[in-house]
């Protein structure tokens, strides 16, 4: 499958229901590869919730759930740039992209070097995208609830209204979305691969039948988008 996407052949590919992750990435990277400007490869998951308040109608991106496992800054940013692509590719037309960095601190309520290394990633971010909304270092109720966000970060452009999560590293990403999705029960589509030439798309070996139909019609978003 990734053979046909490499060779133009097909316009993505979806596997990962029966296979780890690590086999489906090794197949992609080798046969697809990844465009001129790029060589990191991560991932994001669109999660859908009940509260339609939060994000696009209730969908929000957390990115990188499944491929990176300790991103520095400057890996951050790349990843929080192809999450951005990957938002506007599926999400867009519904709402603009609003960038949240995220920590265990709100900006500088607390000292340590992963918060350091989250706050370069945000800096890093808004100077080369100063369109784009984004903030950070943020602690997640900052990044999503406009009350919280009022007396943590007042002056945040994103006033607890983010879609777009970025975790500090693989850890906190997988624990986040799965919490997510085996406690309030929202979907999680994914993970949805980025950083690479042609579009290629994982799946938990948890998932549904749903979520094999959700994915491959993403996949054939982002095929049709980079045609």
């Amino acid at each position: 499958g990734a053979g046909l996407v490499g060779m133009n052949r097909s316009d993505g590919m979806v596997a990962g229901a029966s296979h780890p992750t690590s086999d489906v990435l090794r197949a992609a990277l080798a046969l697809v590869g990844t465009p001129p400007d790029s060589s990191l490869v991560s991932s994001s998951f669109i999660m859908e919730l009940d509260d339609k308040s939060q994000g696009a109608e209730g969908k929000l991106l957390f990115t990188d759930p499944a491929v990176v496992p300790d991103p520095d800054s400057k890996q951050l940013v790349q990843i929080a740039s192809d999450a951005v692509k990957l938002y506007n590719d599926l999400l867009g037309e519904q709402e603009e992209p609003a960038v949240a960095f995220l920590s265990f601190s709100t900006r500088g309520s607390a000292s340590h070097p992963l918060v350091d290394k989250v706050s370069k990633a945000a800096e890093k971010f808004k100077n080369r995208y100063p369109t784009i909304c984004s903030d950070g270092e943020l602690q997640l109720d900052a990044a999503l609830v406009a009350d919280v966000a009022r007396k943590k970060a007042p002056d945040s452009p994103l006033s607890g209204q983010a879609n777009i999560l970025v975790f500090p590293d693989l850890n906190a990403a997988n624990i986040g979305y799965k919490l997510v999705q085996r406690l309030a029960g929202a979907g999680a589509y994914g993970p949805i691969l980025q950083g690479l030439a042609g579009a290629v798309n994982d799946l938990s070996r948890g998932c549904t039948v749903e979520d094999i139909i959700t994915v491959s019609a993403i996949t054939l978003v982002q095929g049709s988008s980079q045609q």
